[in-house]
């Protein structure tokens, strides 16, 4: 039996209104029909392909000539890696991507200047993708928000097998108001190139997630680059306003505008 055309199904559905309005705002698999008790072909062959996508994603390698060549020529970014050795022992134990390497302590040490207001490091996550995407755009961003509020902007650098706990040993070692990762997020079957950011107050070992802040789904259907910026920047003003992070300081999006509050993001 042939597969209905795209029009035919529209007519056979009939959505309301909202629920055209609800298609057109997500890429999630809704409404999809089916082919006896399974997917359509078409369906099924473009989950197939974002299965594929995602898979690919976790596991590529980050190139930091390749994919943040312009970053490496504008702010002298290196790269350093954590204790895991490679990807297959990074995706098996996670506790060895939240620690930095001695390699890495002494080379951020020399490298780098203690004490910025903001730090920005770049993690490859679960997501060199996202992280090729969208940070050498989001990068020159957040320096301009820095700048414009006459903060020091700490000199950034990339971080190889990297999870997000690895704020911890930044702070230690660079002793920052705040850190911000960039860093890869787990790819899903919509989109692999969702980027996140994680700020945290002065952190320290022994910190964990309740003493972060995160702003997710930085991608082009979900939160743009601009506004990723500006939301950084003003929940890490009231960071250091409130000398807290995580569970102690909400971000207020009433702030940011009516953009913020996009159902698109």
């Amino acid at each position: 039996m042939s597969e209905p055309d795209a029009d035919h199904v529209k007519s056979e559905l009939a959505p309301t209104d909202s629920v055209r309005l609800a298609l057109a705002r997500t890429p999630a698999r809704v409404l999809a029909g089916r082919a006896g008790p399974g997917y359509r072909t078409g369906t099924w062959l473009r989950l197939r392909e974002d299965h594929a996508i995602a898979r690919d994603a976790v596991r590529t390698e980050l190139d930091l000539t390749r994919d943040l060549g312009v970053l490496v020529e504008t702010y002298r970014l290196f790269e350093v890696c954590t204790l895991a050795s490679s990807k297959d022992e990074y995706l098996a134990r996670p506790d060895l991507g939240r620690k930095l390497s001695e390699a890495a302590i002494t080379q951020i040490s020399a490298e780098c200047p203690c004490g910025a207001d903001l730090q920005l490091v770049i993690g490859d996550g679960l997501s060199p993708t996202a992280v090729a995407a969208q940070v050498p755009s989001l990068v020159p961003l957040l320096a301009a928000e820095a700048e414009r509020r006459g903060w020091r902007f700490g000199r950034p650098f990339a971080v190889r097998y990297c999870r997000v706990g690895v704020l911890n040993d930044v702070g230690e070692v660079l002793d920052p108001a705040v850190v911000v990762l960039l860093i890869g997020e787990r790819p899903g079957l919509a989109t692999a190139d969702g980027l996140s950011a994680y700020l945290a107050y002065r952190p320290r070992v022994g910190h964990t997630d309740a003493d972060r802040n995160l702003i997710s789904n930085i991608h082009a259907n979900g939160v743009p680059l601009a506004e990723a910026a500006r939301r950084v920047a003003t929940l890490a003003t009231t960071m250091m306003r409130e000398q807290a992070s995580g569970v102690r300081v909400k971000e207020d999006l009433r702030a940011l505008g009516s953009d913020a509050l996009s159902p698109n993001q």
